[in-house]
């Protein structure tokens, strides 16, 4: 047993350089290599991270201002949509106007077509009656000439 500690204590002793050295090693790769590594990941890391979350700000963002021009252009839809509902009321109005205008002049017109017919009429009554009294003179005169003709000669006859 002895020869084995013996034995073991030398193996110690021959890989303290070797443990040294790759103490050494470990802490040259931790200085020089490992940190420096950790540290462009985490700087990675965050820049990616920083750079979705500026993603999703400027997509929130846009998305804000996609929905201010989305209201507005209703907005401007609505006061062109007014506007034409106006300049539509004030036309349908002026048209109104234009036809009460027409009925008006219509009806002037009818009104002093029924009172010149109405004046024609009479006049034509006026005419017929006066027509109708010489027409009336005439045949009576007509059939009374003839009896008053045929009187005298009659008379003369039996005078004889």
């Amino acid at each position: 047993m002895d020869e084995t500690l013996r034995q073991l204590g030398e193996l110690l002793l021959r890989s303290i350089p070797t443990i040294i050295f790759f103490l050494v090693l470990f802490v040259a790769y931790r200085f020089l290599v490992h940190n420096p590594l950790e540290h462009v990941l985490k700087e990675r890391h965050a820049r990616t991270e920083g750079a979705i979350e500026q993603a999703h700000a400027d997509i929130a963002n846009a998305e804000n201002k996609t929905a201010g021009y989305e209201q507005r252009l209703r907005e401007a839809r609505m006061a062109v949509f007014k506007a034409q509902e106006a300049r539509r009321q004030e036309a349908l109005k002026a048209r109104t106007a234009l036809v009460n205008q027409a009925r008006e002049k219509a009806r002037a017109r009818v009104e002093e077509a029924k009172a010149s017919l109405e004046n024609e009429k009479q006049q034509a009554q006026a005419g017929l009656q006066a027509e109708s009294q010489r027409l009336a003179r005439d045949i009576i005169r007509i059939i009374l000439r003839p009896a008053e003709v045929a009187e005298t000669p009659v008379a003369s006859g039996s005078n004889d």
